[in-house]
């Protein structure tokens, strides 16, 4: 969440800057709720105040075996209105607190203005576009079975057989093993969270409908990004290990609410899908930086599959929620004639970091960390483009050279 100091303190100034992000931030509500905060905040510090007077002449009044009951009466009612006061004060501050965690991340300054996708920056192109393939996923290989899956679980669902399953294992293995040499260690983590974690990273409250929740006051991760960011939850961390980089590949689970007639066919748009992510903690002054070094982790995945790309920089309107800067990464998908998201590497400043806790020490005390990001990458839609960009028009498609050794051979055979 924000700094509710700089909201008091500047509050003209988030506000326009939230404006930029097509949000409203509610006035009247803010400060309403800071004048009944101020208000209830000297009333407890009078009564407490009053009460440490008090029990200090209880106290002498006991000692010299003279009558109490007079002051001990007053000393109750101080004692009952200091209870009422307290719970209208951490109402009040419950409402607030609900209020900050509605309010998205604030833009970097360097972030470009914009209303929405269409004021997005293309800031990088790599390699070389083939048109002359048109056919899609599905109508290449039989091994993507959509209609399989529908019987097993429903819709937005994939069962992947033979060599397109061997590939998907073969890209998972690859992309975690670049990730560790890139400096990432690797975690296993749980496929569910609780409240706490995912209010933690921002999913909560503000996005419960896109989950899929158990019966457990669990949800099942919709990236790995949860898990993994809340490694760090209520920890305080020593400057000299900053950067911290963590890996770990796991299946992510979206219910894709609200994009009901959107990319139905084949393996963009899944309820469940293969992703490898990529996380840093860093520190403040560093952590732009390091959103470079993260992005440029995740681009040398797709130079290596030698898989065409672009590099856009999302403008303040189409920022994510929890994001204060966004590079998205879009691999070429020959079947759509155009681009496609396959990963997205964002800074959350200290957005995250004060959601979940998470500070380090130095010299000055204690700070809050900065969290970055981006899928490394997401693999269904990888598979796609390594199939629809590596198709020979006929009977194979090629299998990159790094991907040699893990998957056994340079070609996949269509039957």
């Amino acid at each position: 969440m924000i700094d509710i100091k700089k909201l008091r303190d500047n509050f003209e100034d988030v506000k326009s800057s939230l404006i930029t992000r097509g949000y409203s931030l509610d006035e009247p509500s803010f400060k309403a709720l800071e004048d009944n905060r101020k208000l209830l905040q000297v009333e407890v510090e009078k009564l407490q105040a009053d009460r440490k007077k008090l029990s200090g002449e209880f106290g002498k009044l006991k000692s010299s075996g003279e009558d109490t009951s007079a002051l001990k009466k007053t000393i109750d009612l101080t004692n009952a209105e200091l209870e009422t006061k307290d719970l209208e004060l951490q109402e009040i501050l419950n409402s607030l607190n609900a209020l900050l965690l509605d309010i998205p991340n604030l833009p970097h300054e360097s972030v470009p203005k914009g209303k929405s996708e269409k004021d997005n920056v293309v800031i990088k192109n790599y390699g070389s576009i083939d048109t002359s393939n048109t056919l899609d996923h599905l109508e290449i290989t039989n091994d993507i079975d959509t209609e399989l899956a529908a019987k097993l679980s429903g819709s937005r669902f994939a069962v992947l057989k033979g060599d397109i399953a061997k590939l998907q294992r073969a890209l998972i293995s690859f992309m975690i093993d670049t990730a560790i040499k890139n400096g990432y260690h690797e975690y296993y983590v749980p496929f569910m969270a609780n409240e706490d974690s995912l209010i933690g990273t921002g999913q909560l409250p503000k996005f419960e409908e896109d989950l899929f929740k158990t019966s457990d006051k669990l949800y099942l991760i919709p990236t790995a990004e949860v898990p993994l960011t809340n490694l760090f939850r209520n920890e305080f961390l020593d400057e000299k290990d900053l950067p911290i980089k963590v890996t770990s590949h796991t299946p992510c689970f979206r219910s894709e609410a609200g994009s009901y007639g959107k990319d139905t066919r084949g393996l963009i748009r899944q309820h469940q899908f293969e992703k490898i992510e990529l996380v840093q903690i860093t520190h403040p002054d560093h952590s732009m930086s390091c959103l470079d070094n993260l992005l440029a982790n995740a681009c040398e995945i797709l130079e290596k599959l030698e898989l065409p790309y672009q590099i856009i920089e999302l403008c303040t309107g189409d920022l994510g929620f929890s994001s204060s800067k966004t590079f998205d990464i879009e691999v070429w998908m020959p079947s759509q004639n155009k681009y496609r998201e396959i990963s997205s590497c964002s800074n959350f400043s200290d957005f995250q970091a004060r959601r979940a806790n998470i500070k380090f020490k130095n010299k000055d005390g204690n700070n809050l960390v900065h969290t970055i990001n981006g899928s490394g990458l997401a693999v269904g839609r990888c598979l796609i483009a390594l199939i629809e960009n590596n198709f020979n028009g006929s009977d194979s498609i090629k299998v990159p050279e790094c991907l040699e050794q893990y998957f056994g051979s340079n070609e996949i055979k269509i039957n």
